[in-house]
């Protein structure tokens, strides 16, 4: 896994080929996969890594990319946007926290 990528598009692909493969969407108190038809809750996950990504000429371009382990084993991205407007449980908000 590389530190820093130019843009998303490469960090998705170079990730996935490391086997990050399912896609995440992010829900109240964990991520949801709509492919897998799974819900994973925040104490179900780890953040391995996070990469973001800053729009050159819109700030609502900005977006994080998350790389995250799941304790049954899958693997898979979450793509957010800064400031998206999606309420998430105090659990989640701890653990997707940039350190």
């Amino acid at each position: 896994m590389k530190k820093g990528y130019d843009s998303l598009s490469l960090a998705i692909e170079d990730l996935q080929s490391e086997g990050y493969s399912v896609n995440f969407d992010l829900v109240e108190d964990g991520v949801h996969s709509k492919d897998l038809k799974k819900k994973w809750e925040a104490g179900d996950l780890t953040v391995d890594q996070f990469f973001r990504f800053e729009g050159m000429t819109n700030p609502g371009d900005n977006t994080i990319l998350y790389a995250i382990s799941c304790e049954s084993g899958e693997k898979g991205l979450l793509v957010d946007s800064y400031g998206a407007d999606v309420y998430i449980s105090p659990e989640m908000i701890q653990k997707l926290k940039m350190n």
